[in-house]
């Protein structure tokens, strides 16, 4: 049975994760905006297969200052922080496990800063990477796109259909990730686009 509790002392190390959550594909996932915990905040991504993939469990009040995406085991990726003394800023730290220490890295591995107003919801920095968050609209659905400094969509989350064409509840996306990207980091965004949003 899936653990469903973080757990901290099994994550795998900084080394292999660029290798283990990109793919050289194409990629489809559902995500669903709730918790698998009972009364708790959180969302749930499943991917093509219907295997959960990644999950977010808040415990504490929606909107946490502090949250943990993690995989179905329970292991810990990316801590999420909101910033102290910071108006809609949010900082990602990769999780690492090695024999010798199991921390997360002191330099933030993203940065998201909201905006305001217009079409772009945040402005991301991740390491060489800028990116943004773009709104969709579409009535009261929690629609986005990932886009590149080029403009380039990386990442689209938008309602779902089902097989037969009727739309799903407005809190399940349909996210589809193009080739190359790292997942890891893209459920991360979303997570802290989902904070910022009040969705979990």
């Amino acid at each position: 049975m899936a653990k469903i509790y973080p757990n901290l002392e099994s994550t795998t190390s900084s080394q292999s994760h660029d290798d283990q959550w990109v793919s050289n594909k194409r990629e489809r996932y559902t995500l669903w905006m709730k918790s698998l915990v009972l009364h708790s905040n959180g969302c749930t991504v499943y991917d093509s297969k219907g295997n959960i993939v990644y999950r977010v469990d808040n415990y504490d009040t929606k909107g946490g200052r502090e949250i943990n995406l993690m995989n179905l085991q329970g292991n810990v990726l990316c801590i999420i922080k909101k910033r102290l003394l910071a108006f809609g800023c949010w900082e990602g730290h990769r999780y690492y496990s090695n024999s010798n220490s199991r921390s997360h890295e002191d330099q933030p591995w993203f940065q998201v800063n909201r905006c305001l107003t217009g079409k772009i919801a945040c402005q991301i920095k991740a390491g060489s990477q800028n990116l943004c968050i773009e709104r969709m609209s579409n009535g009261k659905a929690f629609g986005f796109q990932i886009v590149n400094k080029d403009g380039e969509m990386i990442a689209e989350a938008k309602q779902k259909l089902s097989s037969s064409g009727v739309v799903l509840s407005n809190d399940v996306l349909t996210l589809d990730l193009e080739s190359g990207t790292d997942h890891c980091l893209i459920m991360a965004l979303i997570t802290a686009y989902g904070l910022m949003c009040g969705k979990m």
